[in-house]
């Protein structure tokens, strides 16, 4: 088969969203949750919304903790997105307390009903900036300060080496995190229209 992202089905919602906005830039993807499709996919991307422990329990019923942590362990670039992202992470707190891939320390957690002086609204859903850290290839073409499409109402506590870019809402939690080729989002990218696609593609061009 020629090369493809592995796009995991993991019965989460968002799937096909991104499957489209990958073909919006010609890119081709496969939407599986065959082992062996994935262990020789090119690259991987895990999408998601909803809350943090079905995800865990979509990925524990299809068999596919194991081979998650298989395809990072041998430096295939993966990328989680959204709830996607925050379980890649060690812990998270939504609906009770659980154990996540572990693949990055820290937490996931909810956003205080009250921070600072202002009433946060929660969750937090609308555009916001990301205020890059420093500078990644998964960044380029894209300036500090850019706009993208949050819906959430828990973030990650991430470890500040592990940090690209953060977003503001109340505190500055970590909207896009990286540890060699394993990339998260907070955000959506596909509905993230030129800032969204621009990272979509440079993950697609990563090495």
């Amino acid at each position: 088969m020629s090369s493809y992202i592995a796009l995991i089905d993991y019965g989460i919602g968002n799937l096909h969203s991104v499957e489209k906005a990958f073909t919006a830039i010609g890119v081709k993807t496969l939407l599986t949750s065959d082992f062996q499709l994935i262990l020789a996919a090119d690259k991987i991307v895990l999408p998601g919304v909803g809350a943090f422990g079905d995800g865990m329990v979509g990925l524990q019923q299809r068999g596919l903790v194991d081979i998650i942590r298989e395809v990072v362990k041998r430096g295939t670039p993966l990328l989680g997105i959204c709830v996607g992202m925050q379980l890649l992470f060690d812990i998270g707190e939504e609906m009770g307390r659980h154990a996540g891939l572990g693949l990055l320390s820290g937490c996931v957690v909810r956003f205080a009903p009250q921070l600072g002086v202002e009433r946060l609204k929660v969750p937090h859903t609308g555009w916001n900036q990301l205020w890059f850290e420093t500078n990644q290839p998964l960044l380029s073409g894209l300036e500090s300060g850019c706009y993208a499409y949050f819906n959430h109402s828990y973030y990650c506590t991430a470890t500040q080496e592990d940090i690209l870019a953060q977003t503001d809402y109340g505190l500055r939690y970590a909207s896009i995190v990286r540890r060699g080729r394993l990339y998260g989002v907070q955000f959506h990218p596909e509905k993230s229209q030129t800032v969204g696609l621009q990272i979509l593609r440079n993950f697609s061009e990563s090495g």
